[in-house]
């Protein structure tokens, strides 16, 4: 007979065990799911990081005008997608403007203040420093859209425009033609513009977005703070160091003959225009407009720039804009330029660019140099060229204009110094045998910006050796991507550095 209280035992052994297997159980699961957590939240951790560092590193790989991208696959890809010129550059500058408006855009990283490893590349003019001698030609911006976004890829002057008094479509398309042997370009635009009230809306829109920014407030009386200085930055290119150039030009319709009714062309544009722009650049040179180049004469030409000059001082900011006038590299023979010179010293204008696109084609692509079937028809296209068979030209003409100004006024005694006497800008006095790009005694010395065919660092220092304050470019942008003006002036500051 067996014993109750054994049966009892018995029978609440396997409970105890049973009780303590599941928790044992438990805490093991409970340990592994504690373990798994932590080696997922790990991973994630890593992964998260892997990404974050990846991004940024990408971004600023992307944003940085050294990358390779930027000429090796942004510009093919343009040129393959879009096979009409005009329609690529459209749509560069429409990206150009997205990406500047989330931070996206190219910048220059490579010259910056306090940074020792490059030569000093600034410049002076008109008494004002400028960070370097280097700057974009008009028609890269037609309509003002993107001149920060210009003035971040790293040149001291950006041009925008040109603008006319009134909207015109310029000329029919097609009207613009790429030459990929000569890295050239054909234009005949015909100076396309939505007007001088157009841009000047959008350059104040951009000055009071400056001063709200930057807690000068907001509205009309912020706009007027940043125009008068109050913000410590040029009113034009409200950068440091920078200008923000605007050249205007007469309306197609606009009789070229009738010389007051293309005076009140321009003046109308520099009544808008003026309050928002360091320097002016009066364009009489346009090949692909009727007449225009019929203006640079002396008699016409004098008094179209006194009509500007007078509107500029006229205009109710504290310092008043500097104003230039754009020549066309046609116009060579002595006694145009010598009119043109002319013209400079009796209108009181403070400088000339020289020079822009040329109708001309002999002697533009050597005998030596063979073009296919495809660029020869191309070369017959009505429309100025651009590109680097044009930089021999340019040089010349830079040099015998500043030869020329340098003579002063004419008809009045002057003692004159050689241009190497005159000379003491940061190049100048590390790299003599390179440049002799002007630190200007005086602000009354007229200034010569060279355009036409500059490529390399090499060319630029030619160009400023030659007489020239600024060197600016074009075509070498459309060709070679938003990395143009960091390369050039690194080439610069090499060349210098080696000396």
């Amino acid at each position: 007979m067996s014993n109750p209280l054994l049966r009892t035992l018995r029978t609440s052994r396997p409970i105890l065990s049973s009780s303590r297997s599941r928790i044992s159980t438990k805490r093991f699961s409970s340990t592994n799911t504690e373990t798994s957590t932590i080696l997922t939240r790990s991973k994630n951790i890593l992964f998260g990081t892997s990404i974050a560092l990846s991004l940024g590193f990408g971004y600023l790989y992307i944003t940085d005008t050294r990358a390779s991208i930027h000429q090796w696959l942004v510009v093919p890809a343009l040129r393959a997608i879009y096979s009409d010129a005009e329609e690529a550059h459209h749509v560069g500058t429409k990206a150009l403007k997205t990406l500047y408006s989330f931070g996206l855009h190219p910048r220059d990283r490579s010259f910056r203040d306090g940074n020792t490893d490059k030569a000093d590349l600034s410049v002076e003019i008109w008494g004002q420093r400028l960070q370097n001698p280097i700057g974009t030609s008009a028609g890269l911006d037609k309509l003002a859209e993107v001149p920060d976004a210009l003035f971040a890829m790293g040149p001291a002057i950006v041009e925008v425009g040109g603008c006319t008094p009134l909207a015109q479509e310029g000329n029919p398309k097609p009207r613009v033609f790429r030459i990929p042997s000569q890295n050239a370009l054909i234009n005949r635009y015909g100076l396309n513009s939505k007007g001088a009230d157009d841009m000047a809306m959008r350059l104040r829109e951009r000055v009071r977005l400056y001063a709200y920014q930057n807690g000068l407030g907001v509205g009309e009386d912020a706009e007027r703070k940043v125009l008068n200085g109050d913000a410590g930055v040029p009113p034009g290119s409200l950068v440091d160091g920078k200008l923000l150039a605007v050249q205007v030009a007469k309306n197609k319709d606009t009789n070229g003959d009738d010389i007051e009714a293309v005076k009140r062309d321009y003046v109308y544009c520099v009544e808008r225009l003026a309050p928002y722009a360091d320097i002016l650049v009066v364009n009489v040179s346009s090949p692909n407009t009727p007449g225009l180049r019929t203006l640079q004469k002396v008699e016409p030409l004098s008094r179209i720039l006194e009509g500007v000059v007078g509107a500029a001082k006229s205009v109710d900011r504290k310092t008043k804009p500097r104003v230039m006038v754009k020549v066309s590299p046609d116009e060579d023979q002595d006694e145009q330029l010598e009119g043109i010179v002319e013209a400079i010293w009796r209108s009181g204008v403070d400088g000339v660019i020289v020079g822009n696109t040329t109708n001309r084609r002999d002697k533009l692509i050597p005998d030596d140099i063979k073009i296919s079937a495809r660029e020869s028809r191309i070369l017959e296209e009505q429309g100025g060229f651009s590109g680097p068979p044009m930089f021999e030209r340019t040089l010349s003409l830079v040099k015998r204009y500043r030869a020329l100004l340098d003579q002063g006024p004419p008809q009045q005694d002057a003692t004159v110094q050689s241009n190497e006497d005159s000379l003491a800008s940061t190049i100048a006095e590390k790299a003599k045998s390179l440049t002799v790009n002007k630190e200007l005694k005086n602000n009354d010395q007229k200034v010569v910006f060279a355009t036409g065919g500059i490529t390399n660092g090499k060319q630029a220092l030619e160009i400023l050796n030659a007489g020239a304050s600024v060197a600016q470019v074009y075509t070498a942008l459309v060709y070679g991507g938003a990395g143009t003006i960091t390369r050039i002036k690194t080439e610069m500051s090499n060349e210098i550095s080696k000396k």
